[in-house]
């Protein structure tokens, strides 16, 4: 039998946000049981804790209902907001450092953090590679989308995320994707963004059926990398803080603070922040 958690994930509002299901002692779980519980939660992610083996605090599994990922945004984020609220051993002076597959990532929390809400945190995400997209217009043919704003180009942190600017909200939140076609995809999200009258206020929406997610509420893993493509091509001032607001469309908004220092020419820091509510916990009789 084995304990696990729900969490709404870059909201402080129950039922909105990104859900993820944590299992927060995980120890005996294969990885062929652990895939199996992710596509019996059939959320975009559920998160399996184990003790740290390599320095840090707790050690990470996270699996999409599709298969395992070295690193995501809104698992390993809601999984700290977790284990923060619930009071777990390796939180400790308002900190936690997480094993996961791309190394170990920090986390700070500030505010309250019992009552099953931490009200702030902040990680530091890997730092990610890019490269033009050289499937950009079959990519764009799946979205229904004539041409990007900016080059599309593909971050990879963890996941593999493509962006695609559209020119306005409306035209955002109209799109009617081909999900069979972007199935062809492989090892991708396409992440699409639009500004809004505040240049530091950011859309998005992000659409992955390779990985098993037909569209995400809140991509915490895309957040960074969208806040880096801004300020390379000139859209924010480059280490400006974004706040990119995402799964409007999907009656579950969901709120995440980005930033990307660069200095001489290099990135030197990705960071996003927000906040998860815990909304359920129960057992898995397996």
């Amino acid at each position: 039998m084995y304990g696990y958690v729900i969490a709404d994930v870059f909201t402080d509002t129950a039922l909105e946000g990104n859900p993820l299901a944590v299992v927060p002692d995980a120890a005996g779980l294969s990885a062929a049981r652990m895939q199996r519980i992710a596509r019996e939660m059939n959320l975009s992610e559920t998160t399996f804790v184990f003790p740290p083996a390599a320095g840090g605090d707790v050690r990470v599994r996270i699996f999409t209902p599709v298969g395992e990922l070295p690193f995501a945004g809104h698992p390993t984020f809601g999984t700290a907001a977790v284990l923060a609220a619930t009071g777990h051993p390796g939180v400790r002076d308002g900190g936690l450092r997480m094993e996961t597959g791309m190394g170990v990532v920090p986390f700070e929390f500030t505010g309250e953090a019992g009552g099953g809400r931490v009200r702030a945190a902040r990680m530091l995400q890997p730092i990610p590679v890019w490269e033009p997209y050289d499937r950009a217009a079959e990519l764009l043919d799946a979205l229904g989308v004539a041409s990007s704003t900016l080059p599309i180009e593909v971050y990879r942190n963890g996941p593999r995320h493509a962006f695609i600017g559209l020119a306005t909200v409306a035209e955002l939140s109209a799109l009617r994707v081909d999900l069979r076609a972007l199935a062809g995809h492989d090892d991708l999200a396409a992440n699409c963004f639009a500004p809004t009258a505040d240049p530091l206020v950011w859309r998005a929406r992000m659409f992955s059926p390779a990985y098993g997610v037909t569209e995400d509420a809140g991509t915490g893993s895309a957040a960074g990398p969208l806040a880096l493509h801004l300020g390379r091509h000139g859209r924010i001032r480059p280490g400006a803080t974004i706040t990119v607001r995402q799964g409007v469309e999907m009656g579950r908004p969901s709120t995440i603070r980005a930033t990307a220092t660069v200095a001489d020419g290099a990135v030197q820091r990705v960071e996003i922040s927000g906040t998860a509510v815990v909304v359920a916990d129960g057992r898995l009789y397996v």
